[in-house]
């Protein structure tokens, strides 16, 4: 095989092999799990590097994991260089700057040998259901003003010494959260899908040898490099901006800004710069660089080069920055464990700001998400519980479709079971429903809200919330209407009162606590709507016939 090229055919069977490798990674990890999280939710991410760190290929899973597993991977590398590690080590750590932005998110990075010499890296990642702190799952916002007070923070260590795991090390991780055996259970699962994956990479290097995979390895990230640049210099030149708010970091506190400006050189690069945004806040939900990087390529991906694969080349013509100290680039010791709900708000400023440039491929901002912890210890068993739950509601309208329902926005993870929940917790889910009326009306509607209604059934728990859109409307584009905002209330059938979307609430038994998302943007003139449209709304419940007449002037004739 020639040092210079390698012929088509062997690349295609290597470059498959890398992909399902990477995939089967994440199957190995989900089917393995033990928390709702991972094995339901789909909070996870796998990848494949080379002996020096660069990406080489992924598992289609969450981006904020995946966007930031190269600088954890170089984190790694830079405490275990290559000639301290030997066959069957493994390196842990969570630390939210050299990783995905907070602690619950445990990397797990696995040096590969073959015949005693390193040939590259296989990692994951997964959201664990606690790692210690103020609140149960480790995502308190409010009250929260340093990353000390978050839970246990992991810098790089050998978690994994020649295949034997280090018991002090789990000992220690498992002395400091709520949940162990979970947790347990997800890190020794991160462990074992690293090995299964380290098994068919080391095949994959005897079959094909060193020097064919090195020459195969620089093909695909040419080639996705340039990919990249010429989808890149396809968007017009010039520096696009757009800015918004988010509701605020906690009750009786200002709103945070959200701006960036994304500038398209004409020639194949593209830099996202956040540095208009508000300062970081003394409270759980900033987001380090990792993490404002990892949403901005996954928006940079949508917009110009979805279909390509994302390595190391297809990230070299995208440049993320904020200026030191902002909300998007906080220092150490800024607090971020609520940072999750962050991602569809950077990728929405980002829609915002592409529209100028590509409005075809732009749409309504997405309907938010809510991520709330309800957490205590259970009556029944007398152990810790958590209840870590994902509700995810509609995409904004664009050109030429609506915005879909109920789909999982920006993140990639899945609604969690209502049957898993109520197995798992003392819970009851007492509804789950689309919201009519909430979507932005236009000639292309934004997707419905969503209302998820949980009732305690234990003596008491803690609600740690973390959601958004209260205060501020996804916005709707050229003409579209924005959607409805978002509410959280506490015994909705009762008196009912108000939640703040970032709030930490005790509950009793019995208490409902009712999640509203809020409704996603349209998108187009309202006036532009196809009759036909609305009526199918009107069929599948979308809309009623009193918001049909008041968006759009409906009249449904005589009854």
């Amino acid at each position: 095989m020639s040092a210079t090229a390698v012929d088509p055919i062997t690349l295609t069977v290597i470059w498959n092999t890398l992909m399902s490798i990477a995939e089967e990674l994440g199957t190995t990890l989900r089917n393995t799990a033990f928390s709702e999280g991972v094995r339901e939710g789909d909070d996870f991410a796998t990848a494949i590097f080379d002996r020096t760190g660069r990406l080489i290929a992924q598992g289609n899973f969450s981006p904020g994991h995946l966007g930031s597993m190269p600088a954890c991977v170089r984190h790694a590398i830079d405490y275990f260089p290559p000639e301290s590690l030997q066959a069957g080590d493994s390196i842990l750590l969570n630390d939210s700057l050299m990783c995905s932005g907070h602690f619950p998110d445990t990397f797990q990075v696995m040096p590969i040998f073959v015949d005693e010499d390193l040939v590259g890296f296989v990692a994951c990642s997964a959201h664990q259901v606690d790692m210690g702190g103020a609140a149960p799952g480790s995502q308190k916002v409010h009250g929260v003003t340093e990353s000390f007070q978050e839970g246990l923070r992991i810098l790089p260590v050998r978690f994994v010494r020649s295949g034997k795991i280090d018991e002090d090390i789990l000992r220690l991780v498992l002395g400091n959260v709520r949940m162990p055996d979970k947790v347990r259970g997800d890190l020794l699962a991160q462990h074992t899908a690293n090995l299964s994956a380290a098994s068919r990479l080391q095949q994959l290097f005897r079959e094909h040898g060193d020097e064919t995979l090195a020459t195969a390895y620089e093909t695909i990230l040419d080639r996705s490099e340039a990919a990249m640049r010429e989808a890149l210099a396809a968007v017009p030149a010039g520096t696009y901006s757009f800015d918004d708010c988010m509701d605020d970091y906690g009750p009786d506190t200002d709103p945070i800004k959200i701006a960036v400006d994304v500038t398209f050189d004409g020639v194949g690069a593209v830099e996202l710069d956040f540095s208009r945004s508000s300062d970081m806040v003394p409270a759980a939900i900033n987001s380090y660089i990792n993490y404002t990087r990892a949403y901005a390529i996954f928006a940079i991906k949508v917009f110009c080069d979805a279909l390509q694969p994302q390595t190391a080349g297809s990230m070299r013509p995208i440049t993320v920055t904020a200026r030191e100290g902002s909300f998007f680039n906080p220092t150490f010791p800024a607090p971020s464990g609520g940072r999750a709900i962050l991602q569809i708000r950077i990728f929405d400023a980002i829609n915002g700001a592409i529209a100028q440039a590509l409005p075809h491929r732009a749409m309504g901002a997405f309907a938010h998400w809510s991520n709330p912890n309800i957490g205590g210890t259970n009556d029944e068993t007398g152990r810790p519980f958590v209840m870590y739950d994902l509700s995810l509601a509609g995409y904004g309208g664009r050109k030429g479709k609506d915005g879909v329902e109920a789909l999982s926005p920006v993140m990639n993870c899945s609604n969690i079971p209502v049957e898993v929940h109520e197995t798992h917790n003392p819970v009851r889910v007492r509804s789950l429903e689309l919201i009519p009326d909430t979507g932005g009306a236009g000639q292309w509607r934004g997707g419905c809200g969503l209302r998820k209604d949980i009732e305690l059934l234990n003596s008491a728990a803690v609600l740690s919330h973390l959601g958004d859109r209260h205060r501020f409307q996804p916005y709707g584009l050229f003409g579209g209407e924005a959607g409805s905002l978002g509410e959280t209330l506490l015994n909705p059938d009762g008196n009912s009162e108000p939640l703040h979307s970032k709030g930490m609430y005790d509950l009793k038994r019995g208490d409902v606590i009712s999640f509203r998302l809020s409704g996603a943007g349209g998108y187009g003139p309202v006036a532009d709507r196809d009759p036909t449209a609305i009526a199918q709304d009107l069929a599948d419940g979308y809309v009623t016939n009193e918001g049909a007449m008041n968006d759009y002037g409906w009249d449904p004739g005589p009854e």
